[in-house]
This record gives structure tokens, C-alpha cells and sequence, in this order.
């Protein structure tokens, strides 16, 4: 995977990409004939965008509730120093605790913003708290617990994007 951001996202790179978002499990005749092309053509416009990192996977959105993991807690963790090899070792660390599901660099009050998914409170208190406590860069956690969630995972608003 490129991961290229210069990667030019015409209209109708978009329309395939806001139906795969909707259901990545289509058929490629029915994503080329939703958004204008032959299957062909369709095919190899999702292999580029494949190719270029803008399609990074594909995966099946599951319930939390159903699989065991309802709770979601946001960590808040702010940091003792900023330097980037400290950053880079925090990063690592939380990103190898399979509980974590995103962790994002923010500004404001907390340096990183960690979302956890775990079954129960004393899981969350016996596995990740404590093992994000146990990093030595860790200044400070505040954790905020999800009363219910509307629409995690939603599809990127790819109508704000300009075409380029």
C-alpha cells in the first residue's frame, strides 16, 4: 500500500468510493453500473485506488454489544515529554494492546486520545489501565466511558471532497 496524498480523486473515483463504503461486498458489474462504467474499467479504478492506500481494507463492521465488548472507554493520556522517540515508543506500546481500536495525536488538554473496547469495567481497570500506567511517558490518564454510542464507524462525508 502507497499511502499517496497526491493521489487526484476524480467524480468518479468518489462515486466508487462512497458505494464501497456503503457495502464493500459488492458485486464489481453492480458497483461499475451504480456509478457509470463497464466492469472493466471499474475494476481497475478500485485497484489504483487500492494500489494508491486511498482504499486502505475491507472489513465487516460488527456489533460491540453482540461479540462481548460493551464497553468503550476514551483514554485521554497526556504525556511527561513530547520527544518524538518517547511519542514513538507510546504509539507502539498502545498500538500492540489488542483493546485498542484507534489511538489519535491531538491538541488540547491530553496529548493522545486512545479508544479502548473491552468487556466489562475491571477489565478495562485490570488490563489497560494498568498496563498504560505501567509506560514510563504516561503523565496522566482520564478516562471517559461511552453511555451509548449513535454511529460508530460511519462512512467518510465524501461529498465535502473537492475534486482534485
Amino acid at each position: 500500500m502507497s499511502n499517496n496524498t497526491n493521489f487526484a480523486l476524480d467524480a468518479i473515483d468518489l462515486k466508487i468510493l462512497l458505494e464501497l463504503q456503503t457495502d464493500a461486498r459488492l458485486p464489481n458489474i453492480t458497483l461499475a453500473d451504480r456509478v457509470g462504467l463497464s466492469p472493466s474499467p471499474c475494476s481497475r479504478r478500485v485497484k489504483l485506488l487500492e494500489d494508491a492506500g486511498v482504499i486502505e481494507g475491507y472489513r465487516a463492521v460488527l456489533s460491540r454489544q453482540a461479540v462481548g465488548l460493551g464497553l468503550t472507554v476514551f483514554a485521554g493520556v497526556r504525556v511527561e515529554r513530547h520527544a518524538q522517540d518517547q511519542a514513538d515508543a507510546f504509539v507502539e506500546a498502545v498500538l500492540a494492546m489488542p483493546e485498542v481500536i484507534a489511538c489519535h495525536l491531538v491538541s488540547g488538554d491530553v496529548d493522545f486520545l486512545v479508544e479502548v473496547v473491552v468487556p466489562d469495567m475491571a477489565t478495562y481497570e485490570a488490563t489497560v489501565l494498568r498496563q498504560l500506567l505501567s509506560l514510563a511517558t504516561v503523565r496522566d490518564i482520564r478516562s471517559g466511558f461511552a453511555m451509548r454510542s449513535y454511529s460508530a464507524g460511519r462512512a467518510l462525508p465524501l461529498d465535502r471532497v473537492r475534486n482534485r
